[in-house]
């Protein structure tokens, strides 16, 4: 191999892990567990990241990312600090409460 060979494969393997890199440091916070969360997001430690995943299951996927600032423990500041590791995938709507269906006469 030249030395133009060898230069141009450890250029492509650094971007490659550059690339893999980054793509680690977003989460999902409408699909991700506890665990992804508190290593993507910084300031969120397991408490916190728990708190996410537990609002999400009681109020439904975020629509923004600013909505975060509505679980207890994480501020606006925080969100903004984030900003570029936040991902919301697709949203799914809220699920409505299970109850008796009523049929129709």
């Amino acid at each position: 191999m030249n030395v133009f060979t060898t230069a141009l494969k450890s250029l492509a393997l650094t971007l490659l892990l550059a690339t893999s890199a980054f793509a680690a440091d977003r989460v999902n916070i409408n699909t991700a567990d506890a665990a992804a969360i508190d290593q993507a997001l910084l300031n969120v430690g397991p408490a916190k990241a728990e708190a996410i995943v537990a609002y999400r299951k009681a109020h439904g996927s975020f629509k923004s990312a600013e909505q975060l600032a509505l679980v207890k423990g994480i501020g606006l500041k925080t969100v903004e600090k984030n900003r570029d590791r936040i991902t919301l995938g697709s949203v799914a709507p809220a699920r409505k409460p299970a109850g008796k269906a009523v049929a129709k006469r």
